[in-house]
């Protein structure tokens, strides 16, 4: 029995299509490291929803969870860690082997594609239901999981293993006993060698305005120039006016009020 696509399946596979292409050709095209991952998280969400649109709602949970949640968001959180800009990718260390690898891929990827055309070109399409029968998506593959494709399952998992504990192995870096200081000595170096081993000033202290480009001011009204934000043009803060004699300083008595009573609705009554 010859399977063929419904109206909802065309119209997500015409929508998602173009958007998997352009973010597998933005991840090979694009000069930076971080960007090429985020092209390819893209991709993999639109596989992902492929799936479930398929049948097959287990394999697009995992490929949504643990391929793009979980491998590609660690890839990336790796990359904005090390660094990688631009300036980095165009580089050659090796001279022709961009021209090299452009060559390579395009022969690779039609070597692939007609490999696949060629086992594919009678095969009857049948369908998950066919395959999977009563049983459903999750149970079936937990069978194929834990009886033909055993061993590769175990295979792979110890890989994976294997390279974690490599990764952590190579990643530790051995200190000498004694080595680190104590938070006692942090602070007592902070005092003795930092002119401010007190916390900064914030921006906007003593101003009229909280914005990180107004200076602090300090109390005898000049601004503090440790609370100056690097790359950011300073403005010139907006201080409340100073008052100026006794007057505008005001009394003890406007502070709190006068001690005579208020008129009261009570004749010759007067409230407290």
């Amino acid at each position: 029995m010859t399977e063929t696509l419904s109206g909802g399946e065309t119209v997500v596979f015409w929508v998602l299509g173009p958007i998997a292409l352009a973010g597998a050709l933005g991840m090979v095209f694009s000069r930076n490291a971080v960007h090429s991952a985020l092209w390819l998280v893209n991709t993999m969400l639109a596989f992902g929803v492929f799936y479930v649109v398929q049948g097959a709602p287990f394999l697009g949970a995992v490929q949504i969870i643990v391929y793009t949640g979980a491998i590609m968001i660690l890839f990336l959180f790796v990359l904005m860690l090390v660094g990688r800009d631009s300036s980095d990718s165009v580089v050659e260390t090796l001279r022709g082997q961009r021209t090299a690898a452009t060559v390579l891929g395009v022969g690779f990827a039609a070597l692939v594609g007609a490999g696949i055309a060629r086992a594919t070109q009678d095969l009857t399409v049948t369908g998950l239901d066919a395959v999977q029968g009563e049983r459903g998506n999750i149970p079936a593959i937990a069978e194929l999981l834990f009886t033909d494709y055993l061993l590769a399952f175990e295979v792979t998992s110890a890989l994976l293993i294997t390279a974690a504990v490599g990764a952590m192995v190579l990643a530790h870096i051995e200190r000498e006993p004694g080595s680190r200081r104590t938070q006692k000595e942090l602070s007592r170096a902070r005092f003795l060698t930092s002119d401010h081993p007190q916390t900064l000033p914030g921006p906007g202290v003593f101003a009229r305005a909280n914005s990180v480009a107004v200076p602090a001011i300090l109390p005898d009204g000049t601004r503090a120039e440790a609370s100056l934000a690097t790359g950011i043009e300073p403005e010139e803060p907006d201080q409340m006016p100073r008052p100026v004699g006794r007057e505008q300083l005001g009394s003890p008595d406007a502070a709190l009020g006068t001690t005579e009573g208020t008129p009261s609705a009570i004749p010759g009554g007067r409230e407290r």
